[in-house]
């Protein structure tokens, strides 16, 4: 093995991570998480999945085994850099899902994928309003107190970890970097995928509005779907076996 395939080769295991290797799968699965998640989040999804479905977890810099390394600080350099780390590994259909901030990032990934000529099997957005669709919102910018308060206002997992201040110190600046990311990202125009879309959100989620998520469809040139669940912007985590088997079944068709 030669130096710069050794390298290709740690950078890969750096962005991507297969918690349940499925060898014999029929399709692959990659996985975006949204602001401030990791990897890990996906480790019951690629157990359920597998070994029908091969599961990439895409880790970000700046956490968990990576926190000492900086974050990105947009979605455009984040799309690029996996893109060219996933692009040679895949070896069967695609499907691409991403949550929040993932969504964004993993609509980002197709555009690019379909311009090496890797064309996805499945884009599934969840609780993401479409890239057409600006919010001028600045979370980013405001105290820990108050960037941490919205994140308890959405329900998110990492709350009651950020009152303890060491755990704060290593957390919230990967958090501020992809609230920075997301809020920041525009559209721009070109190309798009043209692979199945499925669109997923709760009903009452504040991020995401249902109006805001249906214009989806005008972001790809292939069949475009709706699925609304019950729950606010964390929807999906009492939800996961449902968005699984919509996962499942349209792969399977």
């Amino acid at each position: 093995m030669t130096a710069s395939s050794r390298t290709l080769h740690s950078e890969t295991d750096l962005w991507l991570r297969r918690y349940q290797p499925a060898p014999n799968a029929t399709h692959q699965l990659l996985c975006l998480s949204y602001a401030g998640g990791s990897a890990s989040y996906f480790v019951p999804v690629a157990r359920a999945l597998a070994p029908a479905i091969d599961v990439l977890a895409v880790q970000y810099p700046g956490r968990q085994d990576r926190y000492r390394e900086p974050c990105l600080t947009s979605m455009e350099e984040l799309a690029d850099r996996v893109s060219e780390i996933v692009a040679p590994v895949i070896d069967r259909p695609l499907a691409i899902f991403g949550h929040s901030m993932g969504a964004s990032l993993g609509y980002e990934i197709a555009r690019r994928l379909t311009g090496r000529g890797i064309e996805p099997a499945l884009l599934v957005v969840s609780g993401r309003r479409a890239p057409s669709t600006v919010r001028d919102e600045r979370f980013h910018e405001k105290s820990d107190d108050e960037l941490i308060a919205e994140i308890g206002r959405l329900g998110g997992t990492e709350t009651a970890l950020l009152a303890d201040p060491e755990v704060r110190a290593m957390v919230l600046p990967a958090v501020r970097a992809d609230y920075r990311v997301a809020e920041l990202y525009r559209h721009t125009p070109g190309p798009e995928p043209r692979c199945p879309v499925l669109a997923l959100v709760g009903d009452a989620d504040p991020k995401a509005d249902i109006d805001e998520v249906r214009r989806w469809a005008g972001h790809s040139t292939g069949p475009f779907e709706l699925e609304v669940f019950p729950g606010g912007h964390f929807y999906l985590n009492k939800a996961v076996p449902q968005v699984l088997e919509h996962i499942r079944s349209r792969l399977a068709a």
